[in-house]
């Protein structure tokens, strides 16, 4: 049997093959083994970031500015890095934990930016900077698809009021993938396979009761994307305040959306859908990132976000565990080496301070000793003797003179 099928028949289709991408095997954000070496809780007070201006700029203009020569912005505590295409957010500062938040949360993460775009140029059109979670340097490899990374994060929605006047995107949550694609190149269309970046995600929209048609200020949600690679609409954020979103990669390379209104872990039930955006199948994760965005005019801030709690999971968590067991044991032995050297160089510094308080009490017992030997040799010499007796005479001498004297003076 043929199937034959005109347009009026696909379109019928569309809505059957986006739901065809959904998975029986969805895994739940937050499943699995945490990573506690990436992600961040940013309750340390001394949190800060170093931002190495000017911001990089590669995506938009061929050239990574990095502070003159590839210096990229980093935090201090290593977690978080700006990204090669676009610059970090201009302010990222830990501030107290909005109402609402995690139980026994003290510290957020506050996100936003004026200056995104080009240093120095103003282009008024809507950009954006990154803020990137460190996974692989920090993990010391990619992420296999096999081992289903999913990751989770609380984001807070500040109140319509404090939203930048612009209706469009102001927030994303993306993942970096990669995935093997066939490229076709040549006046015959020969195909040629490459290993192709790509980096799914979500996007929070806002619709400014300003705008057309828009009677109150809104939110949305859409995804990054369908199997052309386009963003679509999956829900309304029909409230503001703190929601959770998470992320999650199977082995067979689909991606998986979730999101839920408050703080707590997500479920099944929150489940949004799930895609192989762009046709591809992931076969490497290597992190996942934030995006803050504005009307790069020189004056319009971009809405202030406040994250939380970025986290990331393993379902099959043993070859990073090794690997980081294998990087902490390798630490370890540097750090005893480091720690015997320094002991050795202690010792040896030891020792040398008790030779030299040694040779130096020698010292001064062989100049003590040479001199009590000078002053009894003296003592014996003929000479010393005849002065001591010509002394002797002469007081002698002295002492009779004196005696003749008394007595005459008495007769």
């Amino acid at each position: 049997m043929t199937l034959s099928l005109n347009k009026a028949t696909l379109l019928l289709f569309v809505p059957f093959l986006m739901m065809s991408s959904r998975s029986t095997a969805t895994v739940v954000p937050g499943t699995g083994t945490f990573i506690s070496h990436v992600g961040d809780n940013f309750e340390d007070p001394n949190w800060s970031f170093v931002h190495n201006h000017p911001k990089s700029s590669q995506e938009t203009s061929f050239s990574e500015n990095g502070s003159g020569g590839g210096r990229k912005g980093r935090s201090v505590n290593g977690r978080w890095f700006e990204g090669p295409k676009r610059g970090q957010p201009d302010t990222l500062r830990v501030v107290a934990t909005p109402e609402g938040g995690l139980e026994g949360s003290r510290g957020s993460l506050l996100m936003q930016t004026l200056n995104s775009g080009i240093p120095g140029r103003i282009s008024n059109q809507t950009e954006q900077d990154d803020l990137i979670v460190d996974c692989t340097s920090r993990l010391k490899t990619n992420i296999r698809p096999s081992e289903t990374p999913n990751f989770v994060v609380r984001i807070f929605l500040p109140p319509p009021e404090f939203w930048e006047n612009r209706s469009g995107p102001h927030f994303g949550l993306r993942a970096g993938c990669s995935a093997t694609a066939t490229k076709t190149t040549g006046f015959f269309g020969g195909g040629k396979t490459t290993n192709e970046p790509y980096w799914p995600g979500m996007w929070v929209h806002f619709r400014s009761e300003t705008s057309k048609n828009q009677e109150k200020d809104s939110a949305f949600l859409k995804v990054r994307g369908d199997r052309l690679g386009r963003d679509f609409f999956v829900r309304e954020l029909d409230q503001f305040g703190w929601w959770t979103f998470g992320m999650s990669i199977t082995p067979d390379g689909q991606v998986h959306y979730y999101a839920s209104p408050g703080v707590d872990p997500l479920t099944p039930e929150d489940h949004l859908t799930s895609q192989y955006p762009y046709s591809y199948r992931a076969l490497s994760f290597r992190t996942f990132f934030f995006n803050v965005c504005n009307r790069n005019d020189g004056h319009s801030r971009s809405t202030p976000f406040v994250i939380d709690d970025p986290q990331l999971y393993l379902v099959q968590a043993d070859r990073v565990a090794g690997i980081l067991q294998r990087d902490i044991d390798r630490k370890a032995r540097i750090a005893a080496a480091k720690k015997a050297r320094a002991e050795k160089i202690a010792q040896q510094r030891q020792l040398a301070r008790k030779r030299a308080e040694e040779r130096k009490q020698a010292q001064a017992e062989r100049r003590a000793k040479m001199k009590k030997q000078v002053s009894s040799q003296k003592s014996r010499s003929p000479t010393a003797q005849n002065s001591n007796q010509r002394r002797r005479g002469v007081n002698s001498q002295n002492n009779k003179s004196a005696r003749q004297g008394s007595q005459a003076r008495r007769r």
